[in-house]
């Protein structure tokens, strides 16, 4: 019968350790996954830096989907040598080609004075509510822990802000702000899903932070029951990370657009008729903006609101939705982003189609141009205000 020595033994016979020095200069190289297979109280009180944390116990279940290339080099440790051992031969059976453990773990790395970092940690409580997107690789403990330092501007608590709203809470955006200074109508709850009937008659901002509290109270809501216009967008807008645009009227978007580009906060843009949708993301800093789209507003006849031309209570649900999307994957700096794109959705064909946008030469409400831009009321005149 073996013993754990001649396990141990067996283990480092089969595998290829390295020093904590070499391992240092094979990371400094580039191209190479560093491994930390200790368990999560090890992990939370030191770990060295842009480390994949997988606990040795979980890792056969969960290597293959967050280390996709078998053949890229991979540097495992643990605490003193012994569990990355084992997680080496393990990584070999499993068709990893390229893997090597690091002689005295973590312990010898910190006492050679080599640099390591205090990973970011979260509560048993969010571990457990946000327990999805920490199995995600490209979200993780350090992506949700970005997520609830983030803070959101929704523009309307109408039917885009609803779905929207309700997604980046239940993701764990830390601060949500809500700007709208309606109050619930029975009319509304057709398709406004963060109200409900004991909500009509309350202010559309405190029905909205009721029904996140009540989700998610790792979220913090700021209420802006006001108008949004050129007095006070700018104070309002400022130290948001992004902005969700779910307004249903053409001077707000204009003066949207040249405060959030004056700032350099780039906004999410959705629109619904009837049974059609688009959103966008106009981002001052990669790429086009509203006025590259929509150089002048179109006349008010050929650009009727929703309660002049009606809309299926069921589509602000998907274009929100789309646009909940679009801000987290701008918060993660996650895959591809609807910048320089137009989304639109056809529901009675159900038909998905995406077209460019190219910036307009002749758009002068840029943000190299941010310090002449004036924002201002538009009034219906939507031209470009830069100051001389």
């Amino acid at each position: 019968m073996a013993s754990f020595r001649d396990l141990l033994s067996q283990a480092k016979s089969q595998i290829t350790e390295v020093t904590p020095e070499d391992a240092e200069k094979r990371i400094a190289a580039g191209n190479v996954l560093v491994l930390d297979v200790r368990e999560p109280d090890e992990y939370d009180q030191g770990a060295l830096p842009n480390v994949l944390h997988i606990p040795r116990g979980h890792l056969e279940a969960q290597i293959e989907g967050k280390a996709t290339d078998r053949d890229q080099e991979i540097v495992v440790y643990c605490a003193g040598g012994v569990r990355s051992a084992f997680a080496a031969k393990t990584l070999q059976e499993l068709g990893y080609t390229n893997v090597l453990s690091m002689i005295g773990g973590f312990g010898r790395w910190k006492d050679e004075g080599r640099a390591w970092r205090q990973p970011v940690t979260l509560t048993p409580d969010q571990r457990n509510r946000y327990q999805r997107h920490l199995l995600l690789p490209e979200v993780g403990t350090e992506g949700q822990a970005k997520l609830l330092e983030s803070k959101v501007l929704m523009l309307g608590a109408g039917g885009l802000g609803s779905p929207a709203a309700l997604y980046l809470a239940a993701a764990g955006v830390g601060t949500i702000g809500i700007v709208d200074m309606d109050e619930v109508d029975e009319s509304n709850l057709q398709r406004q899903i963060l109200h409900n009937l004991d909500r009509v008659g309350l202010r559309k901002v405190e029905s909205a932070r009721q029904t996140i509290a009540k989700l998610n109270p790792d979220v913090k809501v700021n209420m802006y029951d006001t108008r949004l216009d050129a007095s006070n967008i700018m104070d309002i807008i400022a130290g948001y990370d992004v902005i969700v645009d779910g307004a249903d009227n053409f001077p707000s978007r204009y003066l949207l657009n040249d405060a959030s580009v004056k700032l350099g906060i780039p906004v999410v843009h959705g629109s619904i008729f009837r049974f059609e949708g688009m959103v966008s993301v106009f981002h001052p800093l990669r790429g086009p903006t509203y006025r590259d789209m929509v150089p002048e507003p179109p006349p008010a006849e050929l650009a009727p609101s929703c309660a002049e031309a009606g809309v299926l209570g069921v589509l602000p649900g998907i274009v929100g939705s789309i646009q909940a999307l679009e801000t987290l994957k701008l918060l993660l700096d996650l895959g591809d982003p609807l910048i320089g794109r137009i989304l639109s959705v056809d529901t009675t064909e159900m038909s998905f189609r995406t077209f460019k946008l190219r910036p307009d030469p002749t758009n002068v409400v840029t943000h190299e141009n941010r310090d002449r831009i004036q924002v201002r009321d538009l009034d219906g005149l939507c031209a470009p205000w830069l100051s001389h």
